[in-house]
Formats: structure tokens, sequence, C-alpha cells
């Protein structure tokens, strides 16, 4: 059949029900029905080798003439049979993508989802951001007799491993970095070579513990610890300690608190395997309590009694929920207490480093230690932060269902009036506000069971 411009009417007939078929707008017909009506003979003779067209084939060349390809190209996918039949090949392909292992394949998903902790173990974390926090176990488990530094994200992985914990408090902000442990050298080192190093982990950690707020007598708290030696001196009888710590126990006019403290911290202390001792530095005197020049008081008298590698400053009423928040060395400031009971579990701000924190001996002095200027209630902790960044270090957390605390009930300290102006001014103060010019009077000392009790008499500093 030869296309011209006599075409019979029928002809157009059948190119407009096969339109309508192609569900084309009705914009293309006019076009292509002109087009149909000025092809000629030879057109309709290309690239089939001389043959004539079928009329359906005469249509669909005037429709790929009279149209876009790509409008062309949807055209023929609305063509249903079409579209069905692909569909299906289509699902055919990925369930046996699925199905041969490529996806579904469980160690596939644990190669994508699992973060390998471990690699963090070298790294400074001097000016690392903070980071995301890693919960479960890592794809590599690192061996617990190795040395050097070891993350405290995959220690706390292997931690929770088979320990349930039943908090539903939120998790720490992702900006909040969990540092590493330091492996230090042997704490409790004597001549007995056989006394094997204690396991990174240690091996009676229960997670949860059940807190006690209400203490038997002191006597009777004396003879059930029977680990701890006098002065509130604890570490491991079957193997080595690998962190030597002071705890600092700033105090004044809280005996009951103070014993409260003591029989919830001791048994977890002991679980841990850590050389420690506790130190309680009680203020003398009537004169606004100053906390921060106490903590630089344990610090100086805590190693004049022997070596410490780290120091934790404890508040009198933060009672530790789970002992799976270490004592140990950070490798930077670490913030322990993230989640009280009276903050609802979450941590107030960013920058707290107040309630309990921890610095490595080196740190300690070379923050200058805390300022001695903050008499009365608050401001001493937000300076210590701000040392902290101002020596390129940052504040470590572990998360909140682990780092979390009990609060005893009391009465609020007197505001320190002058706190946002000497928080303002702290920067010129670094080097020669703190441990650089820490004046006091040791007026007693003593070593009972369960701690280490100085009382001394703090002198203000004098303007510079």
């Amino acid at each position: 059949m030869v296309l011209n411009r006599q075409t019979p009417k029928t002809e157009f007939a059948l190119f407009d029900r096969d339109i309508g078929a192609l569900g084309l707008s009705a914009n293309v017909v006019p076009q292509s029905r002109l087009k149909l009506e000025a092809a000629s003979r030879e057109e309709c003779l290309v690239v089939h080798g001389g043959a004539p067209l079928t009329a359906a084939r005469k249509e669909l060349w005037c429709l790929a003439h009279a149209m876009p390809v790509a409008a062309a190209a949807v055209a023929l996918w609305h063509r249903a049979h079409l579209k069905a039949l692909a569909c299906v090949v289509l699902a055919l392909i990925a369930v046996q993508y699925l199905l041969s292992g490529g996806v579904l394949d469980r160690r596939s998903i644990e190669t994508i989802f699992t973060i390998n902790t471990t690699r963090y173990a070298d790294r400074s974390y001097r000016t690392h951001p903070r980071g995301l926090i890693i919960y479960g176990q890592a794809t590599v488990v690192p061996s617990l007799a190795a040395g050097g530094n070891v993350s405290s994200t995959t220690i706390l992985s292997i931690l929770a491993k088979g320990l349930s914990n039943s908090s539903k408090s939120e998790p720490v902000p992702v900006r909040n970095l969990v540092g590493t442990t330091r492996e230090l050298p042997v704490a409790n080192a004597t001549n007995n070579a056989t006394i094997p190093r204690c396991s990174l982990i240690p091996p009676n950690l229960v997670g949860p513990v059940i807190v006690s707020k209400s203490p038997p007598p002191l006597s009777e708290m004396e003879k059930s610890f029977v680990e701890v030696k006098a002065g509130g001196i604890g570490r491991p009888a079957d193997c080595v300690a690998r962190h030597r710590v002071a705890i600092i126990i700033p105090f004044r006019d809280r005996p009951q608190h103070l014993q409260t403290l003591l029989y919830n911290l001791h048994p977890v202390l002991l679980r841990q395997q850590i050389d420690y001792q506790i130190f309680v530095v009680e203020q003398e005197g009537t004169e606004a309590f100053n906390r921060a020049m106490l903590m630089n008081v344990g610090y100086v008298e805590a190693l004049k009694e022997r070596t410490f590698d780290c120091f934790i400053f404890h508040d009198v009423d933060l009672l530790p929920e789970d002992d799976r928040n270490l004592y140990t060395c950070p490798e930077q400031p670490r913030h322990m207490s993230v989640a009280v009971d009276k903050f609802k579990y979450r941590l107030p701000y960013n920058d707290l480093f107040g309630g309990v924190s921890a610095m490595s001996r080196e740190h300690f002095q070379l923050v200058n230690g805390f300022s001695n200027v903050f008499w009365g209630w608050g401001g001493e902790d937000d300076d210590m932060a701000n040392r902290i960044k101002a020596h390129g270090l940052h504040i470590s957390r572990y998360p909140a269902n682990v780092a979390r605390y009990k609060m005893l009930a009391h009465k609020k300290e007197k505001a320190n009036p002058k706190r946002y102006e000497n928080l303002k001014t702290g920067k010129k103060r670094f080097s020669t506000d703190g441990l650089a010019n820490l004046q006091y009077e040791l007026i007693d000392k003593r070593k009972p069971k369960l701690y280490t009790w100085l009382l001394v008499r703090l002198t203000p500093p004098q303007p510079s």
C-alpha cells in the first residue's frame, strides 16, 4: 500500500484507532495525520529491504517521525501488556538477586552495619571532634592481654555483652565523645612475678546495682569490707591492678552522706579491680565552702602518700548506679556523672564537668588544677571545662545508660555572687590561679578503715 495525499479516509480511521490504543495525547494526532498524508512510497520502504510496510508498521513509522523519541517511548510503555511483562521480569530478577545471598545474607549485613571500634584505639583524641558512641560487639574483639591504649567504647561493648540493663534513659547526645582508657605500668607490683596482671575487663562486674540510701552503722561497714585496708585503700588480691586511682571527696558537715557514699562506692571499686585510695578533704571553719580548692589540696596531699596515675573528684552526694562506669584512668578528662536522677538522667549542658570527674595526673598538672577563687556554690566546674579546652583537651563521657548516679537530698550551698565574673576573667588566670598559688594548712590527718581524712584550713589566694 502506498501512502500519498490521496490516502482513503478509512486509512485515517484505522490510524486514529491505533493512536488511541497507544494512549497518546490528542494534540499529537493532527501532526501524525499530516505526516501520514505527506508520506511517500519511498519513505515507507526504508529499513525494510524494499519490502512494503504493513499498515501497523506504517502507523508506527509515521508516529515516530511525528513525535520526539522520548514521547514515543512513553507511548509504547503505556501498552498494558508490555508494562506488565516488564514488571514481572524486573520482579523475578530482584527475587533471584535477594535469594542468591547477595543482600539477605546475614554475614553481608554484619559487614555493612558493624563498626570496628578498635580502629580508634591508637588515634590521638587531642584534635578529634566529638563523635558517635557505638554499642554492641565489635567486628574484631581486641586481645585483653594486649598493651597500648584500648578504646573505652570497645571496653563498654564487651562489658555490655551478657549484662542486662533495664534503663530507659536517653543516650548521650552524639556530639559527646567517649575517650580511651590508658594502659598504665603495673600498679601494685611486687617481687612475686607469679601474680598475673588484672584482666582489662573486670570479670565480676554486674552492671546496674541497687543503690542503698540507708547504710548500716559504721562499725558494721568496717567489718564487712574485709578487703579494704586502713585509709580506704583497696586493691585486688589475686592480680596486679592496671590503674592507681585517688578518689578525692571535698567535704563539710555531711557525715550521713559520706557514710552512704562509702557504703555504695567501695563495692563498686573493689569489683573494678583497681588500686585505689579514698581521700576525704574537710574544710575547717565557717567561711564559704571552696570545693575546688579542697580538690587541689586532695591532689597535693594524695601524691605525698604515693604515686597515683589519675584522680577522680567525687561529690559526696552522688551514688553510682552501674559498676560498668569504670573509675579508671582516662586518655582525656572524663565527666563521669552524665546521667543523674535529679536531672531526669539527662545531661544539663554539654560542657558540664561537675559531680564526678576524672583526670590523669599529667592533665591536672597541665591545666594548673582547679581555680582557687570560687568561694560558695557554682562556677568552678565550668572554669575547669574552660581550662581543659584552652589546653587542647576535651571532655569525654561514657554513655548515659552506664554513667548513672542517684543524688542524695541536701540543702543547697549559698551561691557564689562573683561566679560569672570569675568565669569571664578566668582565662587570664589559668597559669597563675590553681596549683601554682595554692595555700592551706593541714590541721589533722587520720586513717580510719574506709578513708583517709584530711582536715585543712584554706587561705584565700592573695591578689597578684
